[in-house]
């Protein structure tokens, strides 16, 4: 069986996983919706930009450590969340065996039952602007970071027992962009960066400006993991039309991938803070699965 086969197969057996039926509704058609274990959800509005967000949680079937919750952020909630918190709920489980601290889960989504919002992860999670400025619909990653650092963190902290230093980040595409961008520019907001198949390509690699800035780094030392779907450059032939693949060719993301973690390993100090991963066998779309089963114990690992 190859690892994407294996890859499909583990994410069916999660989804399987992750949800609870709800009470028959007793007359009339016994189907009902389902329930996702121990989560809530709030949909808030940004203060300062005025966009809205869906907020789920998850919290630990476990009473909290002295120092509260870690905690892991995750982009694309509405998809994303559902899967860390099923993997959360295993890590809390099995603490007596690994010493994993229970994690509290929170993903940041958009309203709506879409699991993506194309649109609304565009704006929020890319960076650069033009000599112009950014158009509305691009280059608000510095706004999206002051809502969660400014805004969302607190509101977690007011409701839940949480450790201010061991919090982490995981976003996917244009979501794991985001998180260099974070670790480039903010450092200390996170104890842990969690970059799944970034798209550093994006606007001539200009987040990799920030990179330089992480070497003067010296009472704040975040851990990163940085993955990649070893198919994402070159694709099954036959599966991925001649245009879609001439679109891939012009946005490497395996060797860009791999140059980074290359480059942060360089860095004095952070060779043993900085863990890489080519997916064996996993193309772009699913790749984050494997990412955040192997980013979650990289998180709670944290020393």
């Amino acid at each position: 069986m190859s690892r994407g086969t294996a890859g499909l197969r583990l994410c069916a057996l999660v989804l399987a996983a992750l949800v609870l039926p709800a009470r028959a509704a007793g007359d009339g058609d016994p189907w009902s919706a389902v329930v996702l274990p121990a989560a809530q959800q709030l949909d808030v509005r940004a203060a300062a930009s005025g966009h809205r967000y869906r907020i789920f949680v998850s919290v630990p079937d476990a009473p909290p450590p002295p120092s509260g919750y870690p905690v892991l952020y995750v982009l694309d909630g509405n998809a994303a969340f559902p899967v860390a918190a099923f993997l959360a709920r295993r890590a809390t489980d099995r603490r007596d065996v690994t010493g994993h601290l229970p994690p509290l889960v929170v993903g940041i989504g958009y309203p709506g039952d879409a699991d993506f919002d194309l649109d609304a992860r565009r704006r929020d999670y890319t960076v650069g602007a033009g000599e112009l400025g950014p158009p509305a619909d691009e280059g608000g990653a510095d706004a999206f970071l002051d809502f969660i650092d400014h805004e969302l963190k607190p509101l977690i902290a007011a409701r839940h027992p949480v450790d201010p230093s061991r919090q982490a980040l995981f976003g996917h595409s244009f979501g794991g962009l985001f998180v260099l961008h974070a670790l480039f520019t903010r450092p200390a907001s996170f104890s842990t960066y969690l970059a799944s198949s970034p798209s550093i390509w994006w606007k001539d690699r200009q987040v990799l400006s920030g990179l330089p800035a992480l070497a003067n780094l010296r009472a704040v030392q975040p851990r990163v993991q940085i993955s990649v779907g070893a198919l994402e450059d070159d694709p099954p032939r036959g599966k991925v039309p001649p245009e879609i693949r001439a679109i891939r060719a012009s946005r490497p993301m395996v060797s860009e991938a791999r140059s980074l973690a290359a480059r942060l390993r360089e860095m004095p100090g952070w060779r043993a803070r900085v863990a890489y991963h080519e997916l064996a066998g996993e193309d772009h779309g699913p790749a984050w699965l494997p990412a955040m089963s192997r980013g979650l114990p990289f998180f709670l690992d944290q020393p």
